[in-house]
């Protein structure tokens, strides 16, 4: 990934739902993608023998956030099916990758979580006012590990 001055924006980008990585696997457009986030959990040690009052920070067991996806209703019933097996025991862990894209739509980096699975869905909000909204779904997904690629 090159350096740049100015950040990239955050409304080009592509979610991947399969290892396949063919067009099936792209699932529709999602308006939004959140939680991407890993966090290193440690424990306080401390020999009896230190000559200094403190405890040591050890690293142990890391853990992955849940990733959110939103989408408008578009009749895809996909995502409703792959948190509909998981719930009857067929189980069927994926690679997700989300992808940012620059100006261009060119690949700037990705995010890889690995053995990703459905963990809760989300309908849309409906309501008769006429407000004009649009009817959005969410996903919301565990994976076991997330990695960087430039």
């Amino acid at each position: 990934m090159a350096t740049r001055d100015n950040p990239y924006g955050a409304f080009n980008f592509l979610v991947k739902l399969g290892d396949s990585g063919g067009e099936d696997q792209i699932v529709g457009g999602f308006s939004d993608m959140s939680g991407l986030g890993n966090e290193i959990k440690y424990s306080e040690y401390r020999n009896g023998n230190d000559p200094d009052n403190h405890v040591r920070k050890v690293p142990n067991i890391n853990s992955t956030d849940d990733v959110t996806l939103k989408r408008g209703v578009i009749g895809d019933l996909r995502l409703f099916n792959w948190l509909k097996a998981q719930r009857e025991g067929d189980l069927e862990p994926r690679t997700v990758t989300i992808t940012l894209l620059d100006e261009r739509r060119q690949s700037v980096c990705s995010w890889v979580l690995h053995n990703a699975q459905p963990k809760k869905w989300v309908g849309p909000t409906l309501a008769g006012k006429g407000g004009g909204e649009v009817a959005m779904e969410e996903l919301h997904l565990v994976s076991e590990q997330v990695d960087f690629k430039a």
